[in-house]
């Protein structure tokens, strides 16, 4: 997401000069620009856990490495040997001293992304850091303060449509449990290596306006825009590119991870979609799950078919298993090509599903995540607005441009709010595609109270999102697509000085 070498008051994300919608025509620059970083930080100051304060140590390596897919060699980039990358697990109240080894070719950095964590430690190269060259460390130093489900990546260019994210899982010391056993699901869509690499996938979407057919090199989607061709449903034309894979937790469906338990167990699941343009919908076959978390904050349990899930957005849910082989399928919204993603969860023998099954509940209950009711621990305290700002969602895909408030990041005035404020950020979606809207720092809540710190917003839809000014910085608030976060569709939000 942001490109190192980004002022983010005078130049485009990405050096590749792109924009955001015809508002947004008289901010367009030339292909190539780059910029001067409008400011640097150094190394950042050590910092001490507190007295009795459990500490956490871990070093992430990335760098560049060969994965399986299914029998297909692909080279791609990732923390470690795998992707998903190694899981880091905490309890809330924990010190965690995270080192990331940067042994890739290229500038990096990591984001962990949903955790309120203080400004130094977001990852957002030129607003929170300097990036981290190549064979450089640097020390990430933070407390978590809330259980949930996370997950961390890069926030450098199109990096996270490599290999390069991993699961984060902060546990709650007061939770009873419930349940005999947890899985971590991580979805993804996969194009790197396969005779292109995201950034060759970014570039042409770019050159050729959005409407490059996938025949000219495996990255596009050629009827992703304009009418409904993307299929029925509530999120319009919801992605642009055309992925060749579609992965749980590292396999494609053809060489499924196998989750195993007993029957009768009850397993809770702990959902990530770490995919950077894919929408998925969620569904075990023979089963309804419960939905009880969304994005590590606790809902009223509402039990589903099937759920939809956006790039970013994390769901907890918790099944009781039947006796036999079942498929856990995660179908990409309103993409034809590259089959799904799907693991395989066996409690006793039998034949495996196919790669191409289609669990019933895919057509039952499908859940919009947007529609869940908050818990009552999970709710902000009442209080009316004490500010309002506005925001906008803009773009398209012919030309590929897109922006927030009628400019693209790095051209947009920032967002500001005061110390101790209960902000009103009123957001708008103004574009034809879906997008899920993040905001770093902080959670939000919509107007039913749900908290949550990622949102979907379908084609012209509209979402009054409040928040607490409570953690001081300058945050960035973006589309969690990467391809549009990337060409443009990002925005600060700066504390008053």
């Amino acid at each position: 997401m942001t490109s190192p070498l980004l002022s983010r008051r005078n130049v485009l994300l990405g050096g590749l000069g792109v924009a955001a919608t015809a508002a947004l025509a008289a901010c367009t620059s030339s292909p190539g620009s780059t910029g001067t970083p409008s400011r640097t930080f150094g190394t950042p100051t050590p910092i001490p856990p507190s007295p009795g304060q459990k500490l956490i140590e871990k070093t992430l390596t990335a760098k560049p490495v060969t994965l399986d897919l299914g029998g297909r060699q692909v080279s791609t980039w990732a923390y470690g040997d795998v992707a998903p990358g190694p899981l880091v697990r905490a309890t809330a109240g924990d010190f965690l001293r995270l080192t990331l080894d940067n042994q890739l070719p290229a500038d990096t950095t990591i984001h962990w992304h949903g955790i309120r964590l203080r400004n130094a430690a977001d990852g957002v190269p030129g607003l929170t850091q300097d990036p981290v060259k190549p064979g450089a460390q640097y020390v990430y130093e933070f407390t978590v303060p809330d259980p949930g489900t996370y997950f961390f990546h890069p926030h450098v260019g199109v990096q996270l449509d490599r290999g390069l994210y991993a699961p984060m899982v902060i546990d709650d010391p007061n939770e009873q449990g419930g349940y005999d056993a947890e899985w971590i699901v991580v979805l993804d869509d996969w194009i790197d290596g396969t005779g292109t690499t995201p950034d060759a996938v970014l570039k042409k979407l770019i050159a050729d306006g959005g409407t490059a057919s996938s025949g000219d090199m495996g990255g596009m989607d050629h009827g992703s825009m304009g009418g409904m061709s993307m299929g029925a449903g509530p999120w319009g034309d919801a992605g642009d590119v055309t992925y060749p894979f579609f992965l749980v937790n590292g396999r494609p469906p053809t060489d499924p991870e196998v989750l195993t338990a007993k029957p009768g167990q009850k397993v809770r699941l702990r959902i990530i979609n770490a995919a950077s343009d894919t929408i998925f919908t969620v569904a075990l076959g023979g089963h309804r799950m419960t939905i009880t978390h969304t994005d590590g904050h606790a809902v009223q349990p509402s039990e589903v078919d099937a759920f939809y899930i956006g790039m970013g957005e994390r769901y907890d849910a918790v099944v009781t298993l039947k006796d036999g082989a079942f498929p856990l399928v995660a179908r990409p919204f309103g993409k034809t090509s590259g089959g799904q993603a799907m693991a395989l969860v066996r409690t006793a023998g039998g034949a495996a599903p196919g790669a191409d099954v289609t669990p019933p509940e895919l057509s039952g209950q499908v859940l919009i995540g947007s529609q869940l009711q908050p818990a009552e621990s999970a709710k902000l305290p009442a209080k009316a607005p004490d500010a309002t700002v506005d925001l906008n969602l803009q773009g398209s895909m012919k030309p590929y441009r897109w922006g927030i408030n009628g400019a693209p990041f790095g051209k947009n005035e920032p967002l500001t709010v005061t110390a101790g404020q209960r902000l009103r950020i009123n957001a708008v979606n103004m574009t034809m595609m879906t997008h899920p809207l993040h905001l770093h720092g902080h959670t939000f809540a919509l107007p039913s109270g749900l908290r949550t710190d990622t949102v979907l917003m379908a084609p012209m839809q509209s979402f009054a999102i409040d928040l607490d000014a409570d953690n001081a910085g300058d945050w960035m608030i973006h589309c969690h697509n990467i391809y549009h976060a990337e060409a443009g569709m990002m925005i600060a939000l700066e504390y008053a000085k």
